[in-house]
């Protein structure tokens, strides 16, 4: 399936790797609808890199912990720019909390963000996907969800509920929209890591090099592109998964 023309929403898209995925996909004449909250600058800068390339891109606020807000902006964008195909689900956020740490409200900020706006984001754009064939999601998980990491227990289950939300839209959604994700694993360190704790990663993942924001937008193009795929989420973590 080629991208070229068409509409592509990207949630989280003015920093890190909802960047990458923006820019990776205008890259590949896609018209790029640049999601943002908090991150104005960073996601007007993305619209004028993609302007200055010959692409085309419209930026789009939108805080998402707000339930109604997937609706209002799946709306502004076909409002916009005439038509949406492809939804990439990249906003989140990864916050330590160790256990004992954990207050109702970090665990409802975090399900917030990472799992319940995601949900309502796809169930939107889907009502505006076109029948014809051709629509895509692509949700960001991440390694956390299948793997023990107890300073980050509700994000790990957030992104397990992430993993199990692709298969069901999966399911839901055939044959009109395929729905995939991608879990990443040590390809950008969490703000407020040091080098040491990179180090550390590096030492420890088999391909012995962290990755890169490239690696995910890589695997986001795959799985867009992919006709016969959905309901799969597939893993970009240098081998974390099956070390000993």
């Amino acid at each position: 399936m080629e991208l070229r023309g068409r509409v592509a929403l990207v949630t989280g898209a003015g920093r890190r790797v909802g960047r990458a995925i923006a820019l990776g996909l205008a890259g590949r004449g896609a018209c790029v609808a640049v999601h943002y909250n908090t991150s104005a600058e960073g996601a007007h800068a993305v619209v004028e890199e993609i302007r200055a390339g010959g692409g085309r891109a419209e930026a789009f606020p939108a805080d998402l912990t707000d339930a109604g807000a997937a609706e209002r902006l799946v709306d502004a964008v076909v409002g916009r720019l005439g038509a949406l195909q492809l939804l990439v689900n990249s906003a989140g956020i990864m916050l330590r909390t160790p256990l004992g740490a954990v207050t109702p409200d970090l665990w409802d900020r975090i399900f917030a963000v990472n799992l319940r706006a995601p949900f309502f984001v796809a169930q939107a754009a889907a009502a505006r996907m076109p029948d014809s064939g051709g629509a895509a999601i692509v949700n960001i998980a991440d390694l956390a969800a299948f793997e023990a990491w107890s300073g980050y227990i509700p994000h790990g289950i957030s992104k397990a509920g992430i993993v199990q939300m692709t298969r069901a839209l999966a399911h839901a959604l055939a044959p009109r929209i395929r729905v995939n994700a991608v879990a990443p694993g040590a390809v950008l360190l969490p703000d407020g890591w040091d080098a040491a704790e990179g180090e550390r990663l590096v030492a420890t993942t088999p391909l012995r090099r962290l990755g890169a924001p490239s690696d995910v937008v890589g695997a986001v193009t795959f799985l867009l592109e992919a006709e016969y795929v959905t309901g799969e989420t597939l893993i970009v973590d240098g081998g974390r998964h099956v070390r000993t």
